[in-house]
């Protein structure tokens, strides 16, 4: 069904690139809490995450950044906070204080300790500096060191999901990481098998499915970052 003008405008608006396991995390979020939204793809092949445009959204040229009416938010950590307060449905945090606790720090491990050393501005940093072959070894210590991590914390507390038997934030965080692990990166899950087990929980679940990166509109499959 054609939507008004109206509505048009008033739809949240993702500046995101299919590949990014950042974006990836918020494509989840909007598909768990039922949320429209017009995908606004940005190549950071082609560097247009550097653009004018773009950097007014993000001055750091990173994405995601959502568009809500007025209000611009960068930084994936920060629109999921926005959305949790803003759209309260589905829940992304549990009202137990440790649980939630537990989702910070799991959602901190990577985004803080894993994410930010293999993307492509320090991958090209260590291909040129120290070499082509040191690439994949960097990726998978930080990344086997953040799992064996997440393995240590999630340990007594994982359910069905990370933290229980209902998706929370740590979640939104674990999936497109291990999924970047393992088709981008060849780590060998076999040596964590909580979140070998999370992975394949993941794959029931449609708001998840639809957010991988091949099922966005500008995937490009044989692209290579």
């Amino acid at each position: 069904m054609a939507e008004s003008g109206e509505s048009n405008k008033n739809k949240l608006k993702l500046y995101s690139y299919w590949r990014s396991s950042c974006s990836q995390r918020v494509r989840i979020a909007l598909n768990l809490k039922g949320l429209e939204y017009e995908y606004i793809p940005v190549n950071l092949l082609k560097g247009e995450h550097f653009s004018s445009d773009f950097l007014k959204l993000n001055p750091l040229g990173y994405v995601p950044a959502l568009v809500d009416g007025e209000i611009v938010i960068s930084d994936s950590f920060a629109i999921l906070m926005y959305l949790e307060e803003k759209y309260p449905q589905h829940p992304l945090l549990p009202s137990d204080l440790q649980k939630k606790a537990l989702n910070y720090q799991a959602a901190n491990v990577v985004s803080s300790s894993i994410q930010p050393l293999q993307n492509m501005a320090v991958l090209k940093y260590i291909k040129e500096k120290v070499g082509p072959d040191e690439v994949i070894p960097w990726v998978q210590s930080h990344i086997n060191k953040g799992f064996a991590a997440l393995e240590k914390l999630l340990k007594d507390s994982a359910g069905k999901y990370a933290t229980g038997n209902e998706v929370s934030m740590a979640d939104l965080f674990i999936e497109p990481q291990i999924l970047g692990a393992i088709k981008r990166f060849n780590v060998d899950m076999t040596q964590f098998p909580l979140l070998s087990r999370l992975h394949e929980a993941y794959s029931e679940l449609p708001a998840f499915q639809n957010a991988m990166p091949e099922n966005q509109p500008d995937a490009s499959p044989s692209s290579v970052t």
